[in-house]
Parts: C-alpha cells; sequence; structure tokens
C-alpha cells in the first residue's frame, strides 16, 4: 500500500507528463501553478452532451469506456488505468487490490487480496464479499447494460442470472474478507484489464435494492452522490472515510463535481472558450472541437494555451463485407486500398490537426503492439494507376460501380464527408462510387447483421482497454460472428489459424510479451484487405480557464476529472 509520500510523488510524474504536452492546462500565471499538496477545494464543472455516467449510476450498468470518467471517482474497482499523461496512462495498476491480479492455472484463474484500510462512505469496512456481489449482480437481467466480457469469461457465466433469488456464481470464491478468486473458462491474459470496469466494484448487499440502487449507490471512491437526474445532471460532494493514503490513483481536489448534460456541443465549446464565472472551473469529457472552431482557436493565444491535444486508440475505416460480390475478390479489395486519398479524408475530418493518416489497423500506439505496415503503399493522395491494374487483373478494365454506405450524419466520423472524399478519389481510379446514406439506429442495424450488411461501409473501432485483443478479436475473430446482430466481423473472417492465434496470445498474462504478438497477427490480417484504415483520430478539448493539471488521457481520450484543480 502506498502512503502520503508515493501519492506526492505520482502527483508530480503527472504533473511533469502533463507539462509535456504542447498544451499543459497549467494555469496561465506563475504564481498559481498546480501543487497537488494544496489543490484541494473549489467546484469543478462537467458540460456534455449526454449524461457523462452513461445514462444509469448503477455501476452494474455502467459502461466504462462511456461513464467511467466521472464514476471513476464514485466507484473504485479491483483495478483502474494508470492515471498519467501520455502512453504510461494506457497501463493497468491496483486499485482496490494490493496488485493486477496474480495468475494461475495457464492464466484461468486470477486472485486478488484487497488493500488494508478501505471504506464505503459509511465507513463500513469494504470485503471481498462486497466485491463478489458487486460482479454477480452484473449478471441480473434487471441491471442490463455492462460490459459483455463477464458472462463469456466467467465460469458458469452464460447461463448465471444473478443473486437476487440466492444463487451465487460458484467461479467467483472468497475464501477471506481480504481475498477474491476468479475462475475462468478460458485464458484470458487481459483479466486485470477487465477488473477496472465499474462491475467490479464492491456493493454492499444490506444496501442494495435491486433496481432501485442506482438512486443512492453506496461510493468507494473520494467522492459520493448528493443528486442524479438522468440525462440532465449530477451532484457530487466529499466521501470523508476516503483518503490519499488507501488511493494513490486519485488526488480527487475539488471539495464539490456538478455535471450538467443535454447540452448542444457548440454550446460546450462557447462557454468553456468564453470561461465565465462558473465556466471557468469547467472541462467537458465528450465534446471534442470542430475544425471551425480549432481555426478560431488557433489564432488566440489564451484559448490555445487551454485547449488539450491527446490520442484515444481508434480507427476509422472501410470494411468489406468478402461475401458480396466484387469485394469477394481481393484485388478489388487491394484496388480501393491503392486509391484511397487518405490526404482527402483527413482533410475532410478537419485537417491533420485532427486526424492523422492510417495504413494499420491497430492504433500507432504501444500498448496495443503496434506493428508499422503498408502492404498496399498509395502515398498521402492515393495510386490510381496500381488501382487500375488490378482492377484489370480481376477483370474490371472498363471500370467498376460500387456502393458505398455511410452514417447520414455530418458530424460523425462515419458520415458523408469522409464518403464523399472516399467516393472522389475511386473516381480517378475508374471506381463508380454510388452512396447509401443510413440514419442513426438503421445504420447500426444494418452494419452489424450479417445478411443485411453492405458490401463496402464506412465504420470506426475503438477498444474498451489499451491492448490488441479487444481491438481485433471483434473484428477478425470468426467465433465472434453474431448471425443475429451485434456483428463487427464485417469481413466474416474465420480463419482457423487467425482464430488459434487468439488463443494463443489470451494466454499471455504479462502485456510487454502479448504486444509483438498483437503487432504481428495485425500485419498478418492485414495482408487479406479485409479493411482500409483511413485515419487514427486526434482529441483536442477545451477547459475553463481556472482548471489545472489537465491532459487527455490515453485510455479513453478523455479528461480525467480525478486529477483536476480548480484552485
Amino acid at each position: 500500500m502506498m502512503r502520503r509520500t508515493s501519492v506526492l510523488l505520482t502527483s508530480a510524474a503527472v504533473l511533469a507528463a502533463a507539462a509535456a504536452c504542447s498544451s499543459s492546462g497549467s494555469s496561465s500565471t506563475k504564481s498559481s501553478a498546480f501543487d497537488p499538496r494544496t489543490c484541494q477545494g473549489g467546484t469543478l464543472y462537467v458540460l456534455n452532451q449526454t449524461d457523462a455516467t452513461a445514462h444509469h449510476l448503477d455501476p452494474a450498468r455502467i459502461y466504462t469506456s462511456g461513464g467511467g470518467a466521472v464514476t471513476s471517482m464514485i466507484f473504485r474497482a479491483l483495478t483502474t488505468r494508470h492515471r498519467v499523461a501520455g502512453e504510461a496512462g494506457n497501463e493497468v495498476v491496483p486499485d482496490l487490490a494490493t496488485d493486477t491480479g496474480k495468475p494461475s492455472d495457464g492464466a484461468t484463474t486470477w486472485t486478488y487480496h484487497l488493500k488494508d484500510g478501505l471504506k464505503f462512505e459509511d465507513g463500513t469496512p469494504i470485503t471481498s464479499k462486497d466485491v463478489k456481489w458487486g460482479v454477480e449482480r452484473a449478471f441480473a437481467p434487471e441491471l442490463p447494460g455492462g460490459i459483455p466480457y463477464l458472462r463469456d469469461w466467467l465460469v458458469g457465466g452464460a447461463d448465471y442470472t444473478g443473486p437476487y433469488k440466492g444463487k451465487e456464481l460458484d467461479s467467483i470464491q472468497t475464501p477471506d474478507d481480504k481475498t477474491i478468486v476468479f475462475k475462468l473458462r478460458k485464458p484470458e491474459g487481459d483479466f486485470p484489464y477487465v477488473a477496472t470496469a465499474t462491475q467490479f466494484a464492491p456493493v454492499p448487499k444490506a444496501k442494495d435494492d435491486g433496481t432501485g440502487y442506482e438512486k443512492h449507490p453506496v461510493a468507494s471512491g473520494p467522492y459520493k452522490v448528493q443528486s442524479h437526474e438522468q440525462d440532465k445532471s449530477l451532484v457530487l460532494v466529499r466521501n470523508p472515510y476516503w483518503s490519499r493514503a488507501v488511493d494513490d490513483q486519485r488526488l480527487a481536489c475539488p471539495d464539490r463535481v456538478e455535471g450538467t448534460y443535454g447540452l448542444n456541443p457548440a454550446v460546450i465549446n462557447q462557454r468553456l472558450s468564453s470561461s465565465a464565472g462558473k465556466d471557468a472551473n469547467a472541462i467537458t469529457t465528450d465534446t471534442n472541437l470542430s475544425p471551425a472552431e480549432l481555426v478560431r482557436i488557433n489564432s488566440d493565444a489564451g484559448l490555445k494555451k487551454r485547449a488539450v491535444r491527446g490520442a484515444f486508440g481508434q480507427t476509422i475505416y472501410l470494411a468489406f463485407n468478402t461475401k458480396v460480390k466484387p469485394f469477394d475478390d481481393a484485388r478489388v479489395r487491394q484496388a480501393i486500398s491503392y486509391a484511397v486519398n487518405r490526404q482527402a479524408v483527413v482533410n475532410a475530418v478537419g485537417g491533420s490537426s485532427l486526424a492523422k493518416p492510417a495504413t494499420t489497423f491497430l492504433p500507432d500506439q504501444a500498448a496495443f503492439g503496434y506493428q508499422p505496415y503498408d502492404y498496399f503503399p498509395a502515398g498521402a493522395t492515393g495510386n490510381a494507376a496500381k488501382a487500375r491494374e488490378l482492377l484489370a487483373q480481376a477483370g474490371h478494365a472498363g471500370g467498376l460501380t460500387i456502393t458505398l454506405a455511410h452514417r447520414n450524419n455530418d458530424g460523425e466520423q462515419d458520415g458523408p464527408a469522409i464518403a464523399t472524399a472516399v467516393q472522389a478519389a475511386l473516381k480517378q481510379a475508374g471506381i463508380t462510387v454510388n452512396l447509401k446514406a443510413y440514419d442513426e439506429a438503421g445504420y447500426a442495424d444494418a452494419i452489424e447483421k450479417p445478411a443485411t450488411e453492405p458490401g463496402m461501409f464506412v465504420t470506426s473501432w475503438g477498444a474498451d482497454w489499451p491492448t490488441g485483443g479487444p481491438f481485433l478479436a471483434p473484428i477478425f475473430d470468426g467465433r465472434q460472428i453474431l448471425k443475429e446482430g451485434g456483428n463487427f466481423n464485417a469481413s466474416q473472417l474465420n480463419d482457423p489459424k487467425i482464430n488459434a492465434e487468439f488463443d494463443d496470445i489470451n494466454k499471455i498474462a504479462d502485456p510487454a510479451q502479448a504486444r509483438p504478438r498483437w503487432g504481428a497477427l495485425d500485419a498478418e490480417i492485414g495482408r487479406q484487405a479485409l479493411t482500409v484504415p483511413l485515419f487514427h483520430p486526434i482529441y483536442i478539448r477545451l477547459m475553463g480557464k481556472n482548471v489545472k493539471n489537465a491532459y487527455v488521457e490515453e485510455w479513453r481520450g478523455m479528461y480525467d476529472p480525478a486529477m483536476l484543480s480548480v484552485r
């Protein structure tokens, strides 16, 4: 367990890493620079388009990648993300547990021990049984919406329906109040990353009233809930039984956090840029700068200091359904790969400040095991001659007409702007592209069901945690093809050798050993031209003028409110 002195060293490392960014988020005056020893006080305001808790405030119902920024201040889990700027922020570290877990039995058993001194907001000690109850209730059908991995990974999880009728999940064992053991049905080296989810937050059985629990959830983190109006507002105040002595991963500087939801993105950025009144202490966890806003901010030195840049592991790409002609022919897919003008695509989403060209499916971050490759070199603006050559070999010397599906929302990364840029580039290679736009709900329904999936469409993928497994497996593991909907394996690749490699890498519990294997697998799959990677987005977020120690963490591409100060 780290003591107070270690916490301050960790905080200093955070500050140094943040200062290394092009926009550190530090104060504009030296006299009010951030100091973790004196950062307590004030109110932090969160201005968002959608509810930062992912609509629900029950830890069983929160999908961490969307709601984890704010809820990680209320709920602690067995593990958490390392709260520092840069690629080191992609590491998983202990939270309630003393370490990130001890694997055994070939990574099918994971054992955790709880730290000393852990308490709920009412002073009650947190035990391993509280963690077990928290995980088990995530299986209850009346509490939907959490991460999907537990049902697939835990022994007996597929048929388990939660603890409310008195049945325990035998694959979660608590031999004593400090120890919890998980039995998995297959090796999962990434289990410590999944253990960061709020489903691993402790829930006291005596205070759990099922669907009503989210009205008064019991905090294990630095803040407790004072009020929550779904999709409108959230108010957090200090948890008197939390301290840095038992939590070295959260500074929890403000005395109070107030969230306002349902705001227009332009309004959010206008309020942050004006930074008037309470908005001087405000951030957003879900609103990026638009190209027009970025132009204005880059011309204002004061605003530019408050625009914080960061990365998130995400790839926007063209997906092929290889069961639909002519995309069953690898030469056609390769021709399209050569014909794409990535510079035009990047320009369509706002330029190099907001996107960087991609030739690999994995993001270019070490945590994913990134290995550079470019099997169909098109340069910055496309190689129309090579594309025509391949089309001729495929029997389309006179040209080809295809359809490209996309979402009809201009603000989306899979919307009309990108589709139009792709259309123009392919025309140079003799490929006529007819665009087919879908509305929000209709698009997901169409592209996630093999029977209705278009032959080619624009889409994106971002992993729930920063390793190669959750980035590659849903897209290329043939055993994850879902015929009835929710399918992300657009190419419907089902290669036994590829599937076996997924299994082999999942046995590796050390991320450093797994990373090169993920990179090599990405490179191997890339040869088949099953996708055309287009770009990786860059996130630039504004903050109020009083906010300090701000950085966009790479795990999810947003501010970490637990590390901010408004003093």
